[in-house]
């Protein structure tokens, strides 16, 4: 009897697809095709309903799914979009729909806005809060999916950086724009101020431009709204960030940048939802 029943279960695993460590592995050859479906305890924590497994998917990218309530911490947990190559493309926020103070399945939506990469092929990573930064409290779940490649049609766009030649003196607050082109797209703001976000090219330092502002920033959020934008950066915004000259030439790239569109009268920074201490000398 035992050793009918070790030759079942050897057996059983030979020609099947095999949950080991949240991924499925293949054993012999299975006669139905890999699960489209996450495998594991993991998915007892966190349901994606959309975007499904390898979706098309294109900007903005409207995502819902269901969590744990002990997946969110202050209500969210975070969410990014890398390449095949795990670069990351863009991050926000999944953000809890009712009461996250549960053990239950409590639903979660999001709306991420993202440039279309190089790779064909991505991940959307959907990370548990860990508010302690211990290794052994990390959990994630990750959706394959296919990026559109959208027929483009290009826009010209102005940027703007302080610039030694124009101004010797450095005014701080004195900008000047220096053109570029991007993708015409329905969230052309967000789009010029990424293009700001990536520094001067070198043919731009040239002719004297530079920027203040941190590599590696993140636009987490950016509204227009009654004429106010208000736009919401990651901590890199501030990451070592002191001295009124520089506070003030970050403040005059991005406001100027926002104000070429006739929509955006002013603009309020904040970073990671702080506004009141933001960005001060």
């Amino acid at each position: 009897m035992t050793l009918l029943f070790l030759f079942v279960f050897l057996r059983s695993n030979e020609d099947a697809w095999i949950c080991e460590n949240g991924i499925w592995v293949k054993h012999g050859n299975p006669s139905v095709k890999k699960p489209n479906k996450p495998c594991g305890v993991i998915e007892e924590k966190i349901k994606i309903e959309q975007p499904q497994i390898n979706e098309i998917i294109a900007s903005p990218l409207e995502i819902k799914g269901k969590a744990r309530g002990f997946w969110f911490f202050e209500a969210s947990f975070p969410i990014e979009l890398r390449d095949e190559n795990k670069n990351l493309i863009a991050q926000s926020l999944g953000e809890a729909q009712t009461d996250w103070m549960t053990d239950n399945f409590v639903p979660f939506e999001s709306t991420m806005e993202f440039s279309v990469p190089e790779t064909e092929k991505g991940v959307l990573i959907f990370k548990k809060d860990n508010p302690s930064g211990l290794l052994e409290n990390d959990e994630q779940l990750e959706i394959p999916v296919i990026f559109s490649k959208p027929i483009t049609e290009m826009i010209k766009i102005k940027v703007y950086f302080n610039n030694s030649n124009l101004d010797p003196e450095i005014s701080c607050n004195r900008v000047f724009p220096t053109e570029r082109e991007v993708v015409k797209t329905s969230t052309l703001a967000r789009a010029t101020l990424n293009e700001l976000l990536k520094g001067v090219s070198e043919e731009e330092k040239i002719q004297g431009f530079f920027t203040s502002i941190n590599s590696d920033v993140i636009i987490q959020k950016l509204t227009i709204e009654d004429g106010v934008a208000k736009v919401d950066f990651n901590e890199q915004m501030e990451y070592q960030v002191g001295g009124s000259c520089r506070v003030s030439a970050i403040r005059a790239q991005i406001t100027e940048t926002l104000k070429q569109f006739p929509s955006v009268k002013e603009v309020i920074i904040s970073v990671n939802g702080r506004i009141e201490d933001i960005l001060q000398p």
